[in-house]
């Protein structure tokens, strides 16, 4: 029952994240908002949807080290994991001017937020620097000119009423389903004899990036490689200030010390690892893929042994 809970609460995750996003960019379309602009918020902030909603409800469950754990693991599987296979299905070109502007800000996102987590709490005052910083980011993308094509959306064809009704049939399923599979993991924590950072990083920040997965792998078969690389870039830039901020913001998280003395510098290092795969040729290879995902593979070996 209790992997049957997990499975049901990531499905409404995913389900509710893509409701969420098709909703909010009909209304915003419809109210005369450019797709480039909602490219840039409405649709990176509904694909994170599912990583933000289940650390807000650890945080309120009593569980930090699920609700660190998500950001910290989801932001390591994006890089090893789901970068790394885009890769091995095809090697993904890297687009010089948007990655000069959004690997800098992923290496100052990653510097502030590890920063602020070897204090071994994120606290409200913290949160609120978070946030800032990541509306200072989405302002400078879109006021740079360096926006990419992906950064465009198309407007779902379908009235006001119905995309409000969906935005809100979105809202209710990612709550729904974060509330399942926080319940399920905490209690699968308690069951296999592992902390729940351990269960963080793990279970629950492999299931709530796979809308991240399904992107970057449908871009890699269609050789769109730069929106595969900038699809994991958005999203982990979004995962340290987006919603570590919003969580610390609604209860004040305190880091639990293996993901203090350890996992923020496993995700340093790929952060690392991946900035210097793509500026090396600016493209990463089919051998860099296969790379980062046995060291993915090492890295769950480390965690349950």
């Amino acid at each position: 029952m209790i992997w049957l809970t997990l499975i049901g609460g990531l499905g409404l995750l995913l389900v509710g994240g893509e409701f969420l996003v098709r909703g909010a960019a009909t209304v915003a379309g419809r109210l005369g908002v450019s797709p480039m602009v909602i490219g840039l918020t409405l649709v990176g902030f509904g694909t994170s949807m599912p990583e933000l909603m289940a650390s807000l409800q650890a945080a309120l469950a009593g569980s930090p080290g699920v609700a660190v754990g998500n950001v910290v693991g989801s932001n390591i599987a994006n890089i090893l994991l789901i970068l790394g296979a885009a890769a091995l299905i095809a090697p993904l070109a890297v687009a010089k001017a948007g990655f000069k502007r959004d690997g800098l800000a992923l290496i100052g996102a990653t510097a502030v937020f590890i920063a602020i987590a070897m204090t071994g709490q994120i606290g409200r005052t913290s949160g609120v620097i978070l946030i800032l910083l990541l509306v200072a980011y989405t302002v400078w993308a879109y006021r740079s000119g360096q926006i990419d094509p992906a950064d465009e959306v198309v407007i779902p064809n379908m009235r006001l009423p119905m995309g409000m009704a969906l935005a809100l049939l979105g809202i209710g399923g990612v709550i729904w389903g974060a509330d399942l599979l926080v319940g399920a993991a905490i209690e699968l924590a308690a069951a296999a004899g592992v902390s729940e950072a351990v269960i963080g990083l793990t279970l629950v920040a492999i299931g709530t990036s796979l809308p991240e997965l399904a992107t970057s792998v449908t871009a890699a078969i269609k050789r769109q490689g730069d929106l595969a690389l900038g699809n994991i870039i958005g999203s982990n830039i979004f995962n340290v200030l987006g919603i570590s901020g919003v969580t610390a913001v609604v209860s004040p998280l305190n880091i639990p010390e293996q993901i203090m003395t350890v996992d923020v510098w496993i995700m340093a290092g790929a952060t690392v690892l991946m900035i210097g795969a793509a500026v090396t040729g600016w493209r990463i290879t089919r051998a860099e893929g296969g790379v980062f995902v046995a060291l993915y593979a090492g890295f769950l070996t480390l965690q349950f042994i």
